[in-house]
């Protein structure tokens, strides 16, 4: 054998090694798909947190309050232990963790002012005030986020404000009714957290703003409430470039698709948002332990819909059902692949997208 060809065929080998080494399994890819809350205030080796994260979990979720006991901490107890939390959970791997919180300002924040943190008005609020507050407002907050290890804020909400909302205008946390002041402000919030390296996420599309009821607490139907109008406030943001992330919302819209909610529509999350309004960066869903979807939909249904509508990133907050564990999650999802129900394709595609995101941070 020539030396050429051997010295060929010795490079191909290695890189092929090489890449099998490095290639993720369809586990590990399916994990980072998935963001996962948990409970506890610090973490060791032995956490099961922990495991999942070396596992490939894609990001965590962060609460102050236990939800089955309100005089306990899930979390979130003060500065100093929530950034060695964050420190050690994203030292755990070396793929990077997205740290995630619900911190709108107003009454939708984690991190609160009884445990030392500084404080941010409402959306509603803040709308109310010049640009050039809002700008400080939100500089002051992505810099507190950042500083204490949190890099993705599950805010800004982009939903227009109708003042018989009882979630989104009965917690102020609409902007307002006029979609071209909430893309004004949702920007703001935008740029000002990109400035601190923290990612965000606008919702709920397409819109959870004219919605009658709660889909914390069950179905939610806005056929005859919703127009195309709150879909402007969206495409603002897209054609502006001022979007990391959107959030599905859990509503039913028959106008739209008459048999599934946007979190588990194709018509939604791939006809309408992907190619009528040409959004093709990382789509993650509200928390499918919500009851509009968990008590109408079994695990392997709605992970197997989300997935293939379009969603990227399955959000499991383990606050409003039986906590889920990641294995259960992957179980399921690669179960599906194995059947030919979810295709590779589509967990190769979400895989891609996250990653992407994950090398802005």
């Amino acid at each position: 054998m020539r030396l050429s060809t051997l010295l060929l065929s010795t490079t191909l080998l290695c890189t092929t090694l090489f890449a099998q080494e490095t290639s993720p399994t369809l586990e590990r890819k399916i994990a980072s798909l998935v963001v996962l809350g948990f409970h506890g205030t610090k973490v060791t080796d032995k956490s099961i947190i922990i495991k999942d994260i070396k596992a490939g979990l894609g990001g965590v979720i962060l609460f102050d309050q236990d939800p089955m006991n309100k005089m306990k901490r899930k979390n979130i107890v003060n500065s100093k232990q929530l950034t060695k939390l964050n420190y050690d959970l994203q030292a755990a791997d070396k793929s990077k963790l997205l740290i995630c919180v619900d911190e709108e300002g107003g009454k939708v924040a984690r991190l609160k002012k009884r445990d030392g943190f500084k404080t941010f008005l409402s959306a509603q609020d803040i709308a109310k005030k010049a640009p050039e507050f809002a700008n400080k407002q939100y500089g002051d907050m992505a810099q507190m986020l950042h500083d204490n290890g949190i890099n993705t804020n599950f805010a800004p909400s982009v939903d227009l404000l109708f003042d018989y909302n009882p979630i989104i205008a009965g917690k102020k946390r609409a902007y307002s009714s006029d979609p071209e002041i909430v893309s004004q402000y949702a920007s703001i919030f935008v740029q000002e957290h990109r400035k601190h390296h923290v990612l965000t996420v606008i919702k709920h599309f397409p819109g959870h703003g004219s919605s009658k009821g709660d889909s914390h607490k069950g179905f939610t139907d806005v056929t005859k409430t919703w127009t195309p109008k709150e879909l402007v406030s969206f495409n603002n943001m897209i054609a502006s470039q001022n979007v990391d992330m959107i959030m599905t919302a859990h509503i039913f819209n028959k106008n739209i698709d008459a048999k599934y909610p946007a979190t588990l529509s194709y018509k939604v999350n791939t006809e309408l948002l992907r190619n009528k309004m040409h959004y093709m960066g990382v789509v993650i869903t509200d928390d499918m332990q919500m009851a509009a979807i968990h008590k109408h939909y079994k695990l392997k249904e709605s992970v197997t819909l989300a997935l293939n509508s379009g969603v990227d990133i399955l959000l499991f907050a383990n606050q409003l059902a039986k906590p889920l564990s990641l294995q259960e999650i992957v179980d399921v999802v690669k179960e599906q692949v194995k059947a030919g129900k979810i295709s590779q394709k589509r967990i190769d595609e979400a895989y891609a997208r996250v990653q992407g995101l994950k090398e802005r941070l």
